[in-house]
């Protein structure tokens, strides 16, 4: 299956799949001499598996990270680092009923048009235990970042109609693991999760959207034309699993305003060039210009949903389907280390890429 390796410099294999023996991922490309903590990956794993709390699955998975390769006495070697974790809590014979059916909004039909085989215990490759691997990957690009004081935040801001108005600027993202729908306003978080369990009692699933911050990101980074900073980040979005929509800076928005209402004047601040306004979202021409970088990810609610619904089967014949087996009702609590990877991943990628920009 080509599409499974992201990156230019900093690159990640991701292989595995949701019901087999191993997920994992592979980094080639990461710098000798980066100390590794495996504390900081297990943390991070910590915040994306199954079962950490009553709204999320129940699916129960240590998610521990074996470093197979490319670290030695705590420090990356220059080689390729593989990171394998093994399944554990499968249960195939929850998806034995579809095996010959196409879930409405699931990769079941596409994987078997493109294929004309699929693993259908889970969605196989399809599934968001994919990015598992992802997570793990992502901490060690953190650790890259760390060096440069880069440091990234995400948080939930929206669930179905619950929103999260508040500019980030305002809150205290400290707050952010301190709820279960890891978002940092107590009082919206508790409306979050009163939504969420009502959800999941109907048997049915809610969609939401994740807000995240880049701070102390330098100026410089990202490639002009095709490989601009933030169709890099929106790519890397899109492909996290229910991803929806992407928008950076002012976004859609943008297009109600005019240029004089949403251009970023420049001004000299402590021997630095900062612009008083940010509806750029930090990146101008596609290249970071040294202020904070936002962007908000929205998330569809999860396909799998106990409720019946008519679909048909590879025969083309109508079939009922009602989903079985463990599922999130909500997914953004656990995406949020995803989208936090993936952004690491894509800075970690352009730090490394900007160091041949120049003599």
């Amino acid at each position: 299956m080509s599409g499974s390796t992201f990156g230019k410099i900093f690159k990640v294999s991701t292989f595995g799949e949701s019901h087999g023996l191993a997920i994992g991922a592979t980094i080639d490309g990461c710098p000798a001499g980066l100390s590794i903590d495996p504390q900081l990956i297990a943390k991070d794993m910590q915040r994306r598996r199954p079962g950490q709390s009553k709204i999320t699955t129940q699916r129960k998975e240590a998610d521990e990270v074996e470093i197979i390769s490319g670290v030695f006495e705590g420090k990356s070697t220059g080689t390729p680092i593989h990171l394998l974790i093994k399944n554990k809590d499968q249960r195939s014979r929850d998806y034995s009923h579809i095996k010959d059916k196409f879930r409405p909004s699931h990769a079941d039909f596409t994987y078997t048009a493109k294929y004309g085989h699929r693993d259908y215990r889970g969605g196989g490759r399809s599934s968001a235990r994919e990015t598992a691997a992802r997570v793990a990957a992502g901490a060690i690009a953190k650790m890259l970042l760390n060096k440069h004081d880069i440091k990234i935040w995400a948080y939930v801001s929206q669930v179905g109609h619950i929103q999260l108005d508040k500019h980030y600027k305002k809150l205290n993202l400290e707050l952010t693991e301190t709820n279960i729908i890891r978002c940092p306003d107590p009082q919206i978080a508790e409306k979050m999760i009163q939504l969420v369990s009502e959800i999941r009692k109907q048997g049915d699933t809610i969609g939401g959207c994740i807000s995240c911050i880049i701070q102390n990101c330098p100026a410089g980074l990202g490639e002009p034309v095709f490989d601009k900073l933030h169709a890099e980040l929106g790519k890397a979005m899109l492909s996290i699993n229910a991803v929806k929509a992407f928008e950076y800076g002012s976004g859609f928005a943008a297009s109600q305003m005019k240029g004089s209402e949403h251009n970023d004047q420049f001004h000299s601040e402590e021997n630095a060039i900062r612009t008083t306004t940010n509806h750029s979202g930090g990146i101008q021409g596609g290249i970071s210009n040294g202020m904070d970088i936002h962007f908000k990810v929205g998330f569809k609610p999860v396909a799998t949903i106990v409720k019946a619904q008519s679909s048909v089967n590879q025969l083309g014949e109508k079939v009922q389907v009602e989903g079985k087996g463990r599922h999130d009702p909500c997914v953004v609590p656990r995406a949020v280390p995803i989208v936090e990877a993936m952004a690491a991943l894509v800075l970690a990628d352009h730090l490394l890429r900007a160091r041949s920009n120049r003599i």
